[in-house]
C-alpha cells in the first residue's frame, strides 16, 4: 500500500485518484469516509474487486482504522493495490506503529516549489506572494489568498484537530495558530504565549505540537556541536503556508525552509536516506538559518538575505570551524558571487539549480 500525508488542500486527493483508470471524481475505486455511500462501502468491504486500484480517502477518521486497513491488505493484496490519503494520523501511525511494517510506502505531499513551477524570476515572484498551495498559487488573487488563509486555519483546527485529539478550547488553538506567523525563524518562548492565552506553558507546547502534526508548522532543531558551543534544545519554527508571513525576510526565509525540507523529504520517503534539517546557533547568539544532514553527516549549510549584501559574519565563522562540504548565501537578487570553491553567494534560482531542488 502506498500512504499520501501531508497538509490540509495541497492536493492529496487529486494526486491519490489521478492513478485510476478513467480518472474522474465519481470514480467507483475512490472511497471518501466523509461520504456515507462510500462510508457504507468501506464498512460491508463492497468495493469493485475488479478495480485494480482502490483509494481510501479519510479512513483514518474511522476508529480502529489500522487494524482495519491491516486487515483489508492482508486478505486482498494479492489482487489489489491499495493508496490511503490523510494528515496526521497517518504520519503518527508511520512514526510509532509497527504492526504494519513491510506493508506499506508513506509519502509527505508538500506545496509547490520553484522546479516544479520552472526556475525564473517571474515564477518565484509569483511563489513568494502566492506561497505553493495549489488554489492560491492558480487563482493568483491577493484577495482570495486572505480569504483562503482564514478558511484553511478555520478549518483545519474546527475538523482537523477534532478528529485527532479532543481539545475543548479550540477558540484559543485558533488564536495561537495566528500568533505563531509572527514567531516565524524565531525562537519564540512557550511561557509567552501561555500568557497570552491564558493557560499554563505544557498546554501551549502539547497544542504547537498538535499544530505540527496536522502540517500546520514545523520545527527545526538545531544542529549540536561542541566545536562551536551550540545550543541543543531551542528550536526555531516554520509554516508549510509561508505566504502568511507579511514580513519579507522571514517569509524568504520561510520559503527557503520549505523547499529545504521537501528535498529532506523526498531523500527519506523515496530514497530512503535518513535526511534531517537543523540550523546553526551557538551559546553567544550566533547563528547560521540552515544545515541539511544525510545519514547524520553535514552536507551544506544556507543563510538567507533578502538582497544582495554583504557576507554574514556569523558564517563565515562557523564556517571556519565546522566540517560542512558546502556553504551558501541566498538571496532574492541577480548576482552570483563565488567565495571559494566551498562558499558561493547566489540568487535562490541558482541554489535551487546547484542543490538539485525537487
Amino acid at each position: 500500500m502506498v500512504f499520501i500525508g501531508g497538509p490540509r488542500q495541497v492536493g492529496k486527493t487529486t494526486l491519490a485518484i489521478s492513478f485510476l483508470k478513467k480518472f474522474h471524481d465519481g470514480h467507483p475505486a475512490y472511497l471518501n469516509w466523509d461520504n456515507e455511500l462510500s462510508r457504507k462501502l468501506i464498512q460491508k468491504g463492497d468495493w469493485p474487486k475488479d478495480e485494480p486500484l482502490i483509494v481510501f480517502d479519510e479512513i483514518h477518521k474511522r476508529k480502529g482504522w489500522q487494524s482495519f486497513v491491516k486487515g483489508i491488505w492482508d486478505t486482498w493484496k494479492n489482487t489489489q493495490r491499495f493508496i490511503v490519503t490523510g494528515s496526521a494520523r497517518l504520519d503518527i501511525f508511520r512514526k510509532g506503529g509497527d504492526s504494519m511494517l513491510g506493508r506499506y510506502h508513506y509519502y509527505r505531499i508538500h506545496p509547490f516549489t520553484l522546479p516544479e513551477l520552472g526556475i525564473s524570476s517571474e515564477n518565484l515572484k509569483v511563489l513568494f506572494q502566492f506561497g505553493g498551495f495549489p488554489e492560491p498559487l492558480l487563482s493568483q488573487d491577493e484577495t482570495e489568498l486572505r480569504r483562503w488563509h482564514l478558511q484553511r486555519v478555520s478549518k483545519l483546527v474546527r475538523i482537523d484537530l477534532r478528529d485527532l485529539e479532543n481539545v475543548s478550547d479550540l477558540d484559543k488553538v485558533e488564536l495561537l495558530a495566528e500568533a505563531l506567523v509572527s514567531k516565524v525563524g524565531s525562537h519564540f518562548s512557550y511561557k509567552s504565549l501561555a500568557e497570552d492565552l491564558e493557560v499554563s506553558d505544557k498546554t501551549v507546547k502539547r497544542w504547537v505540537q498538535i499544530l505540527d502534526s496536522l502540517y500546520y508548522c514545523y520545527l527545526i532543531p538545531p544542529l549540536g556541536s561542541t566545536k562551536i558551543k551550540a545550543i541543543k534544545k531551542a528550536q526555531k519554527l516554520y509554516l508549510w503556508d509561508w505566504s502568511q508571513v507579511e514580513d519579507p525576510g522571514f517569509r524568504f526565509e520561510n520559503m527557503v525552509a520549505s523547499h529545504l525540507l521537501k528535498l529532506c523529504d523526498y531523500w527519506q520517503d523515496v530514497l530512503g536516506y535518513r535526511s534531517e534539517l537543523r540550523y546553526i546557533r551557538d551559546e553567544k547568539g550566533k547563528e547560521v538559518d540552515f544545515v541539511v544532514l544525510r545519514n547524520r553527516k553535514p552536507l551544506f549549510a544556507v543563510e538567507c538575505k533578502l538582497s544582495d549584501t554583504d557576507i554574514a559574519p556569523s558564517l563565515l565563522e562557523f564556517k571556519s570551524k565546522l566540517d560542512i562540504p558546502k556553504w551558501y548565501q541566498v538571496h532574492m537578487g541577480s548576482k552570483t558571487r563565488i567565495i571559494s570553491p566551498d562558499f558561493s553567494i547566489l540568487p535562490f534560482e541558482k541554489l535551487c539549480e546547484e542543490l538539485s531542488l525537487v
